[in-house]
């Protein structure tokens, strides 16, 4: 009786129903998980979910994240033929952001897109949209919010630190010049740009 009972509780045999061959009960995402193929595609999908990337950027990060090679290249082709990697597309996005939002000039958005692994025809056809009209205009704006850290200054101190802090952000050492000369003399300083030795590099 006792047997009988115990055979109930136990689906009929003297094995707890509970005990599973290993596996039988696996996470249905686990051959997934172990699946190289896979496992780059929720990468990508991911990143993407989050901005825009080169397919350089998303192969780096496959890379970094051991997926092999060949399947994150073959993973990558198939992103690419879907129209879901856009270099043309992230490269005017990404120089509007960072010369409206970061007031970056063309010169080092475009060391940006290079590292990024833009190609110099796509980067220079997205840096079209940034004329030197637009540059010059957004250098000036940069320039007026810090020149009211330089009040008080040597004039010669504030041309230095100001063209520095442009040469920065990637402004061509003339452009850098002609605006910071123009805002001090706006202030009716008149800073002498033909210092000798004078370097942009100096801060």
């Amino acid at each position: 009786m006792t047997e009988r009972r115990y055979a109930r509780r136990t689906g009929g045999s003297g094995t707890d129903s509970t005990s599973r061959a290993p596996g039988a009960r696996e996470h249905p995402r686990a051959a997934d998980e172990q699946d190289p193929a896979a496992r780059a595609r929720d990468i990508c999908y991911r990143l993407l979910a989050l901005r825009d990337h080169t397919r350089l950027e998303l192969e780096q990060a496959l890379l970094r994240r051991e997926i092999p090679e060949d399947i994150a290249q073959v993973v990558l082709g198939k992103f690419d033929k879907a129209g879901l990697i856009n270099d043309e597309a992230f490269a005017e996005s990404w120089v509007e952001a960072r010369h409206r939002h970061r007031g970056l000039g063309r010169r080092a958005i475009a060391q940006e897109l290079r590292r990024k692994g833009v190609d110099d025809t796509t980067a220079a056809e997205a840096l079209a949209a940034v004329d030197a009209e637009a540059e010059e205009s957004r250098a000036h704006d940069l320039v007026r919010r810090k020149l009211g850290g330089t009040r008080g200054q040597d004039p010669q101190v504030r041309l230095r630190r100001l063209v520095a802090m442009l040469a920065r952000r990637g402004y061509a050492e003339g452009l850098a010049f002609r605006v910071v000369r123009s805002e001090l003399e706006n202030e009716g300083i008149d800073a002498d740009a033909d210092t000798p030795g004078w370097s942009a590099d100096l801060d």
